[in-house]
């Protein structure tokens, strides 16, 4: 991102670090309680309230119920979160941890990308630019920036995988003993593991390992022979920091963690299957960058440009190792795309130095290839600052009339993009105008249109819609029980703001005092047999699971053994 005029100041390493953290603060915090808690953050949440709240932070439970499924590095932040702000509700504060991840995972791939394109011979004309660039690229791209504004575990096992990465290369670099280096990989694998198991260590560090003793860079399997020790370090901490909770769990509730073990081993083949094709669309995933990925992954073209200014073999052979491994899988989401945007990164970046260089010396013919993929990526971008503005008009955004503030600044921010990418990309086809355009354009997406993008959700409620935050207000209910005959999803558990435990005893035993049930039907035609004529409904009501009917609905009442019900003034 500099030109002629600026090129010493962005060369300063206070100026690039600058640069970074305004990128990610603008992508991984703002609007960061926008949107509503989804399914998976939920359970994270409400694990975390349940620690927070007194319980084992050791034998994690979720709902009241053993929660083993996931390790729980990543719930222990939040549990920090809320010790620390009395119990927050905020999703914006609880999903800190995660954006924090966020930008870890980006600096440290910057450190990784130097450490990898230390021997580069562009690095003797402008040292640390390629490294600089490729962290931006990353903390721009579509899917590093939804995941890393949710608050579960993938962003935690990314993100320190790719650490351990940085810490192994810098290891492998060095021609003496490198201990230090080698000791905090093997924290950041360990953290690795408790954050969401092996999943890292099979999609991230596997392939990167096995590229780099193959393919990778010169020497090096010699280097990796050369610092056996080291690596050995790092794999013995790991295993003990990593396996620390696994073994814990084990020795205190072995039957639990034995049928988590098999209930998670048959999910990869069972749950969330898709062909082995799911992934093939992963370029679309960088999103701004897509034009790049798409033209960095055409290898005769690509290779030789490329492979100037970053180890293309490698990080070609890491990209396509994780995709195999990942596609084996029967089990496949989006979000586990996320280990395919580093190497897929440090590869484009290398594309866009080369037309930097190529485009700054005017070397570059008017009719070759380069010259018709900077137009084209520059007509996609031209394009993008024309239609934003007027899919928000066409659309009526809340908030976005077309006389309001809102709206105005947006024309004219993208229509300043525009005319930037129309005068210095498309005309004077400079490549770092377009880089800077891609940057701005990712930024300013989230920072106008995100908070429009959820009120534009919630316009589609059904208004007037008794909810679960309703049912919650009732003051004469917060001293009982909750409890629900059908299971309650973990959305509602959340927002519930305390356990409601599924009732799980025998038919023929009951509660003994006052309780507030929850069914998925009314409760006069969901009671047990055995608790009629002992067990007495009042004060039946109801709510919606969403934000229509067509959600669904749940219904509550006042369970009151009779004995009791007599003596009880209900309030409602």
């Amino acid at each position: 991102m500099e030109d002629a005029s600026t090129r010493s100041i962005f060369a300063r390493s206070w100026m690039r670090l600058l640069t970074v953290l305004a990128v990610c603060g603008c992508n991984f915090f703002a609007h960061l309680g926008t949107l509503a808690v989804g399914l998976m953050e939920a359970r994270n949440f409400v694990a975390a309230r349940e620690m927070a709240a007194g319980g084992s932070w050791l034998i994690p439970t979720m709902n009241g119920q053993l929660r083993l499924a996931k390790p729980p590095l990543p719930t222990w932040a939040v549990a920090a979160v809320l010790q620390l702000t009395g119990g927050t509700t905020d999703p914006a504060l609880l999903r800190l941890p995660a954006a924090l991840m966020a930008t870890l995972l980006v600096l440290f791939f910057w450190g990784l990308a130097k450490e990898l394109t230390r021997a580069a011979p562009s690095e003797t004309l402008a040292p640390g630019r390629t490294a600089w660039l490729a962290a931006l690229v990353l903390a721009s791209s579509l899917l590093v920036v939804t995941v890393g504004r949710e608050g579960h575990w993938d962003i935690f096992s990314n993100s320190l995988a790719v650490g351990s990465l940085w810490l192994l290369a810098r290891g492998w670099n060095q021609a003496g003993p490198a201990y230090a280096s080698f000791l905090g990989a093997g924290l950041l694998l360990g953290g690795t593991i408790l954050s969401k198991g092996p999943v890292s260590l099979y999609t991230i560090v596997l392939p990167f390992v096995a590229t780099y003793a193959w393919v990778g860079q010169p020497d090096g399997r010699a280097r990796l022979r050369r610092h056996w020790r080291g690596v050995l370090t790092a794999v013995g901490v790991a295993a003990v920091v990593g396996g620390a909770w696994p073994m814990y769990v084990w020795q205190h509730v072995p039957a639990a963690a034995a049928a988590v073990a098999r209930t998670e081993a048959t999910a990869w083949g069972e749950r969330h299957v898709e062909s082995v094709w799911y992934y093939f669309n992963f370029p679309v995933f960088a999103g701004v960058w897509t034009v790049v990925a798409l033209a960095v992954l055409a290898v005769p073209y690509a290779r030789r440009r490329a492979g100037r200014f970053v180890p293309y073999a490698l990080a070609l052979g890491w990209l396509l190792a994780s995709f195999v491994l990942l596609s084996i899988v029967p089990e496949k989401k989006e979000r586990y795309m996320l280990p395919l945007l580093p190497p897929l990164v440090l590869l484009l970046t290398g594309l866009l130095r080369y037309w930097e260089q190529e485009f700054e010396a005017r070397r570059a013919a008017a009719t070759g290839p380069d010259y018709w993929l900077v137009r084209g990526w520059a007509t996609v971008l031209l394009l993008a600052g024309v239609a934003v503005p007027a899919l928000v008009g066409v659309a009526r955004l809340p908030g976005f009339g077309i006389t309001s503030a809102r709206f105005i600044l947006t024309v004219l921010i993208f229509a300043a993009l525009a005319g930037f990418v129309a005068w210095r990309g498309w005309q004077q086809r400079q490549a770092t105008a377009l880089i800077m355009a891609s940057i701005l354009s990712m930024s300013a997406l989230l920072l106008l249109l995100l908070p429009a993008y959820a009120a534009l959700k919630n316009r589609r409620a059904t208004v007037g819609l008794r909810r679960l935050a309703d049912i919650r207000a009732t003051p004469s209910w917060q001293h009982l029980p909750w409890l629900a005959l059908d299971e309650l999803h973990v959305e509602q558990v959340w927002v519930a703001g305390r356990p409601v435990p599924t009732w799980a005893s025998p038919a023929d035993s009951m509660p003994t005092r006052p309780v507030l049930v929850f069914a998925a039907a009314p409760l006069a035609q969901r009671l047990p047999a055995a608790w009629r004529g002992r067990m007495r409904v009042a004060a039946p009501d109801s709510f919606y699971l969403g934000s229509r009917p067509e959600d669904g609905q749940f219904f509550t009442a006042l369970l009151l053994p009779i004995s009791t019900s007599d003596n009880l003034s209900v309030q409602h």
